[in-house]
């Protein structure tokens, strides 16, 4: 079904094609004012078959859905991410059917409510209308296949089908390789839940990007002879552990698992994508080189998860269960149907083998009833498949030691030393500590990243200055952090996309999160981009920095090369300048002689590749290259009610909001100062955020947050420019 009428309570309706989203433009231009709230979507059916039985199929509609058919209630779902299907048999008529859905994306017992990134709502992944036999796989099976797999990598196969209706039928399962031929089969007589035992001879095993193997189920049901129902399963045969001291091994075989995270919405389209943007993302990942993705931070498209499957990434699959816990069972109950519908539709996915059950849940406070959640949803999963790994992505203020670190098989967690607080060398000692202090539990990094625009450049690059040019100098140092750790057992940089968060606004930029290695349009790949490749990919390849980076006056000269050679020469206006020897795949090739004008610069690798960029010599350097430093608050100065014209200031040798909170608590004045901020934040939050009855533990956040700066605590809950300038000023009043 690909048209349906779409309107607001209160508004004309107005066709619409599917997949929808009302928030494709509004989710993403930043003042964090796009719209939530309830809409419908109406559908006329198509008439019924006599003597078959009718469902309809949604693939994604966020938060909630409440279906009526014909004016009949049907039923709801709340889960945003996930399938479900409801039985339309018994409300349908023989023709002039009618399906009026009422979609909510605020929901407030549902997960998320509160995250860093645009709450999209509306249909936005396809529906059908699906009619079957009277016998027939289960279709209301938590929105799975009614079919699951378990594989062993010694071939044994058991395969489970939930049918409805099916007395006196029998159960046909084929076990085809990837030629089409028959490698096991088996018949038994149907039952509610039937098992099957097979076994394929020496299998082919699923072997990651190397060999992505996969094997075909064919499930018949049978009436007489004749075939009820069919369902087709794709599996694959691997085996998979992971070593806290030797990280994550694949089929017996030492296999580091880095790579990156992916939001699935684009510019202007939101969640709203084609097939196709799910291949140019699969093919853009690959062409990195990355071997893993983090699909965060909820369910993502199967058409997506299959993808995976066929190109052999490893995946870290999880639910909405994000920044805040909201209390109640509700809420807790619905945690518990995302993981289990997670489970249930993906259980087949050879790719995936982490289950995440919450990321970052300590940030809206510590409750008994969060860990008593937690253990609870890491029992569901345990429960529903053993197989498979059970995880958690923890904000790298948690310690250690912290209860919340053993409840699940491995242990994520997000550093952001170097962007949001600290440095980014202090990346590879907090590792060592952490793993000096658990030394038997697996850790992964499954967050760090730098935000970028490509209009901001800096030969001299430092944090917070946005420019493309940080962002590259900030992931050459977090690699090599890696690469001298191969005990981490994955790192998925976050993330590979730049991705709508209609709260934020800073670098001059509205609307984004801005850390994607490749534009939200997925025109641009930033520099960034082409150092994981150079680490990662195979295919032989050399990337000279700084394209964007035109004009260079004199002391912005220096040229970076990416690449996995051995060695590079480089060429100015077709004069070789210099050869140099490759390390940890940089060359660095300092103040070139360029004229003034336009000047080529060509990179020479020896592994047969090239590339090559046009620089301007200039005799000052560009002024529109550094981003003015107000833009990381978004105004530096206003007039206020008295008509005092109130500037940002940051005096040396003062307080301001450029500093951490940690550094604040060193004054004797500045628990108090931190105290205002706090109360500032409490009462600015919730209009942005809606949380759970209007408020969150903002204590806890400023605690779990300690080493931020100021400013970027400030950002994080949308205070205007004008109540940031007042605060500042107040900073200044503070002697250090």
């Amino acid at each position: 079904m690909t048209k349906a009428r779409f309107f607001k309570q209160g508004e004309n309706a107005q066709p619409v094609s599917l997949p929808h989203t009302w928030n494709a433009l509004d989710g993403q231009d930043g003042g964090g004012d796009y719209w939530r709230g309830r809409a419908t979507y109406q559908f006329e059916l198509p008439d019924p078959t006599p003597g078959k039985c009718q469902y309809i199929q949604f693939e994604g509609a966020n938060h909630t859905a409440e279906l009526l058919c014909n004016g009949q209630e049907v039923g709801s779902h709340a889960g945003g991410f996930s399938t479900f299907r409801f039985e339309l048999t018994d409300f349908l008529q023989a023709t002039g059917n009618t399906l009026d859905v009422l979609i909510d994306n605020e929901a407030q017992d549902t997960y998320p409510q509160m995250a860093d990134f645009t709450f999209f709502g509306g249909i936005y992944r396809p529906v059908h209308f699906i009619e079957a036999e009277q016998c027939h796989v289960d279709l209301m099976r938590s929105g799975s296949d009614g079919v699951f797999v378990t594989p062993s990598s010694s071939g044994f196969t058991q395969v489970d089908v939930f049918t409805v209706g099916c007395d006196d039928s029998s159960v046909a399962v084929e076990l085809l390789d990837v030629g089409g031929d028959v490698v096991a089969k088996g018949e038994v007589l149907a039952k509610p839940h039937t098992t099957l035992e097979l076994e394929v001879k020496k299998p082919h095993l699923w072997h990651g990007v190397a060999e992505p193997y996969l094997y075909t189920a064919r499930v018949v049901v049978m009436r007489d002879g004749q075939s009820m129902d069919e369902v087709v399963i794709h599996y694959g045969y691997r085996s998979f552990t992971v070593n806290a001291d030797t990280g994550f091994i694949l089929n017996s075989r030492l296999y580091p698992l880095r790579g990156v995270s992916r939001h699935q919405d684009r510019q202007d389209k939101g969640w709203a994508i084609t097939n196709e943007d799910h291949r140019e993302d699969m093919a853009l990942i690959r062409e990195i080189g990355a071997n893993t993705i983090r699909l965060a931070h909820y369910q993502h498209s199967q058409y997506f998860y299959d993808l995976c499957d066929a190109k052999g990434m490893v995946v870290w699959a999880e639910i909405p269960f994000i920044s805040q816990y909201i209390p109640g069972e509700k809420a807790r109950g619905n945690a518990k149907s995302q993981l289990t519908e997670l489970i249930a539709q993906n259980y087949n996915h050879p790719s995936i083998c982490f289950w995440g059950i919450g990321n970052e849940l300590t940030m809206g406070g510590e409750h008994e009833e969060l860990y008593e959640c937690l253990c609870d949803l890491n029992i569901v999963a345990k429960e529903m498949d053993p197989g498979r790994l059970t995880a958690i992505a923890q904000l790298s203020t948690v310690p250690p030691e912290h209860p919340h670190t053993t409840i699940t098989d491995v242990q994520g967690y997000n550093i952001y030393l170097g962007w949001y607080n600290g440095e980014t060398a202090n990346s590879g000692p907090f590792l060592d500590a952490w793993h000096a202090k658990n030394p038997n539990r697996p850790l992964a990094v499954t967050e760090y990243g730098a935000d970028a625009l490509t209009y901001w450049h800096s030969a001299v690059p430092e944090n917070h200055d946005y420019s493309e040019e940080y962002q590259a100098v900030y992931n050459e140092v977090m690699l090599q952090v890696f690469d001298e750790r191969p005990w981490l057992y994955a790192t998925w940089y976050w993330n590979m996309f730049e991705f709508a968060a209609d709260t934020r606004n800073e670098g001059g930029s509205k609307g984004r999160n801005n850390k994607g290695l490749v534009s939200y349009d997925r025109k641009t790949k930033k520099d960034a981009f082409y150092i994981y490749q150079a680490y990662w990919s195979e295919n032989p390849m050399v990337h000279i920095c700084g394209a964007r980076f035109v004009d260079r006056a004199t002391g912005q000269r220096s040229v970076k090369v990416y690449t996995n050679a051995t060695q590079v020469a480089l060429l100015v206006n077709g004069v070789r300048i210099a050869k140099k020897t490759v390390k940890n795949h940089i060359c660095l090739f300092e103040e070139l002689p360029l004229a003034i004008g336009e000047n080529q610069i060509e990179a020479l690798a020896d592994n047969g590749t090239n590339d090559a960029i046009i620089l301007r010599g200039v005799e000052e350097p560009n002024a529109d290259y550094i981003m003015p430093p107000e833009e990381i608050v978004a105004g530096n100065w206003f007039d206020d009610e008295t008509g005092e014209t109130m500037c940002m200031e940051y005096p040396e040798g003062y307080y301001s909001i450029r500093d951490t909170l940690e550094d604040l608590l060193l004054h004797p004045e500045g628990a108090a100062v931190m105290a205002e901020i706090q109360q500032t934040a409490a009462e600015m939050r919730p209009k942005v955020v809606n949380a759970v009855n209007g408020d969150v533990d903002s204590s806890y956040m400023l605690k779990s947050v300690m080493k931020f700066q100021i400013q970027r605590i400030l950002k994080m809950v949308d205070i205007s420019p004008q109540v940031i300038i007042k605060l500042n000023r107040r900073l200044n009043q503070l002697k250090k």
